[in-house]
């Protein structure tokens, strides 16, 4: 398996853990546009798409201010292209890009690994809407521990023209509410960044999702210290409280346990990994493509 992948960040380096635990032979070339570029073991950089030779697919996983021109490059080769959340962080050139893979006819995905976390996979199988009341979707973490031996405040994150923000770094929330829930019939928002972290970008912001016979809550910051992210479901005879950070599920009405994983995020990536090649290797098209994670978007920038 040959893979390009354009933006070799942190993120790119768990979706190379995922590739070779399905393929320890894979083969990853990363497209490099500095002179002094730091090399990663097992990682062949290249200077221009056009070394590419035999690739099976593209990963785009830079910064998302700069996916437009990588979704441009990858698409030169007509080959599937995996695109690290969220697409863009805006909705210029969305029908451009959309036009470009229509015409091209390329397969894509955009990477919501949390679509994998096994506790989600039970509400999207056991949730009966007819029965929700209310639900009520809370992640909160602090940006400046994110990332060991680096200054919050230069990473993109923070700032909002690298496309950073709390609303698309956590457009997992939104992503996996719509997933569950399907669409609303109506959206309020708040978006502010007036908090102790001093960024530019979005540090807050809260959602409001209403649907025919039930309200969703959506609550994100980047200030929190002690970490939290849980989805509340309020049905008219039982709550159900989801630790997505523990993968768990408990019935708060009797205290019994609905669901208890030993499955990690980290493991999310390569399920979700290997989704996506069965669906490049039997011909169809996956879940959550490119024009679906732009309607999130639409929703997360409203």
């Amino acid at each position: 398996m040959n893979v390009l992948i354009i933006g070799l960040g942190s993120i790119a380096k768990k979706h190379i853990h995922a590739l070779k635990q399905l393929d320890a032979h894979v083969n990853c070339y990363a497209l490099r546009s500095g002179e002094h570029s730091e090399s990663v073991d097992g990682v062949t950089d290249i200077k221009s798409v056009n070394e590419c030779k035999g690739i099976d697919f593209t990963i785009v996983s830079n910064p998302t201010a700069y996916h437009f021109e990588a979704i441009q490059q990858a698409a030169s080769l007509k080959k599937p292209i995996f695109i690290e959340k969220p697409p863009f962080h805006s909705m210029k050139n969305t029908d451009a890009c959309l036009s470009m893979i229509a015409e091209n006819k390329i397969m894509t995905y955009t990477a919501f690994n949390l679509r994998f976390l096994e506790s989600l996979l039970y509400l999207k199988k056991n949730v009966e809407l007819k029965k929700v009341q209310e639900v009520n979707v809370y992640c909160g973490s602090y940006l400046p521990e994110w990332r060991s031996n680096v200054d919050y405040k230069k990473n993109y994150s923070a700032n909002t023209e690298m496309g950073g923000g709390v609303h698309l770094d956590l457009i997992h929330e939104l992503d996996y509410v719509l997933w569950i829930f399907g669409q609303p019939l109506e959206v309020k928002k708040t978006l502010r960044n007036k908090s102790s972290i001093d960024i530019n970008a979005i540090d807050y912001a809260n959602y409001v999702l209403v649907y025919d016979t039930f309200v969703v809550s959506i609550v994100l910051n980047y200030f929190r210290r002690d970490a939290k992210r849980t989805c509340e479901i309020v049905f008219d005879d039982a709550t159900w409280q989801t630790n997505l950070m523990t993968n768990t599920i408990v019935n708060m009405k009797d205290g019994s346990t609905l669901l208890q994983s030993k499955q990690t995020v980290l493991d999310t990536y390569s399920d979700q990994m290997r989704y996506f090649c069965q669906a490049i290797s039997s011909n169809t098209h996956p879940n959550n493509s490119l024009k679906e994670s732009i309607n999130t978007l639409k929703i997360a920038l409203s």
